[in-house]
């Protein structure tokens, strides 16, 4: 029987694995820039393949174990999953996660198996953005002193959420922003997904709000030091600006698709809709690829279904 080591709880390999899972965590961190959250969630499906697959062999998984794995054990591994009640979109995630580890283990010559590759994923929901109206997108930053203990603070997460819809950012990319971006200027330099950098232009409400705020913190650090940040001078961790728009939509009445990643949704989708080219919102949005920013004509044309019934004559009912 292979014996086991332990990389994480609950997560048992067979000697000659553990290595290679280690260098391909290596791997993702180094070479591919995965975010901690992205590392988090694949070494979490990674842990939880290896463990269904002790359970289906009766022994920790080998490098051979992998090998030699067929349709149907992969096929058991999502089935397993779904009847745990685990969503789609998860299920393809753990999917992506294997494909991508298998690639390494192959390409490092460990390991080979093209059954992997060729399985079907589950099918995905189609998703659309769920973008706010501009009139409650201003009402979230104009209620921004709502519960707020000190007017800096105030004035923080108002100008954390103007960067989300008067830009179009992320929020760890706002979070992620270090005070040697100041001054402001009309271009800012964002760091997004894959470590890849873009050039996003800033609205003069949007500068005065974060200059406003820089002024009125009273935790001043050098050009690398965090420009937002929490109550004790530490970088503001993305949870905080979650918990205050939660605690502004109850307020506002506002439905619950109102969250910090919304107000992009809607940066994107009022540009749409104000006749903004597909492609420049791709680049403002630092999407990859198109057909990611294309979901957005989705959203669109949704509003202009309800503007269309709302208004045309023969749509309403007499």
């Amino acid at each position: 029987m292979a014996v086991a080591r332990q990389l994480t709880p609950g997560f048992a390999a067979a000697a000659d694995l553990l290595p290679a899972i280690e260098r391909w965590q290596a791997a993702l961190r180094d070479e591919k820039r995965a975010s901690r959250h992205t590392l988090s969630n694949y070494t979490r499906d990674l842990s939880d393949f290896l463990s269904f697959l002790q359970d289906h062999l009766g022994e920790p998984p080998t490098l051979a174990a992998l090998s030699a794995l067929k349709p149907a054990d992969l096929r058991g591994f999502l089935a397993r999953r779904m009847q745990a009640g685990l969503k789609a979109t998860s299920n393809a995630r753990a999917l992506s996660a294997l494909r991508g580890f298998f690639r390494f283990l192959d390409r490092q010559g460990l390991a080979s198996n093209a059954h992997v590759g060729a399985l079907r994923g589950p099918r995905l929901p189609k998703s659309v953005p769920k973008a706010l109206h501009a009139e409650d997108a201003g009402a979230l930053l104009d209620a921004a002193d709502i519960g707020a203990s000190a007017p800096w603070i105030e004035a923080r997460d108002r100008a954390v959420l103007a960067l989300l819809y008067g830009a179009g950012l992320r929020i760890d990319e706002a979070l992620s922003l270090d005070r040697g971006v100041l001054p402001l200027g009309e271009m800012l330099r964002v760091i997004g997904k894959g470590r890849k950098a873009r050039d996003v232009p800033l609205l003069a409400r949007v500068r005065e709000l974060v200059e406003t705020y820089a002024r009125q913190c009273p935790f001043k650090g050098g050009a690398k030091d965090a420009l937002f940040v929490g109550a004790r001078g530490k970088r503001l961790n993305a949870g905080i600006v979650q918990a205050k728009v939660r605690m502004l939509r109850d307020t506002l009445g506002l439905p619950e698709t109102a969250t910090p990643h919304a107000l992009r949704h809607s940066f994107a989708t009022h540009l749409l809709g104000a006749g903004a080219d597909l492609r420049a919102i791709q680049e403002l949005l630092g999407h990859a690829s198109l057909s990611t920013t294309q979901r957005y004509t989705d959203v669109d044309a949704e509003r202009l279904i309800d503007v269309y019934a709302a208004a045309h004559p023969r749509a309403r009912s007499t």
